[in-house]
């Protein structure tokens, strides 16, 4: 079954620069943009907490 596409919305993030690079290391080693691998975890976070 194909998944409906979601809207996606633009907004600013404040993160440390420590944070950003470990971050910007995953998403280079999973293949993923930084935007992506963003996404990925917080996707991922919310399965995890149950909700979604």
């Amino acid at each position: 079954m194909a998944k409906e596409k979601q809207e996606t919305k633009s907004f600013v993030l404040r993160i440390d620069s420590a944070t950003l690079e470990k971050i910007e290391q995953w998403a280079e080693d999973e293949f993923r943009s930084i935007n992506g691998q963003i996404s990925w975890i917080i996707e991922e976070a919310l399965k995890k907490s149950g909700r979604k």
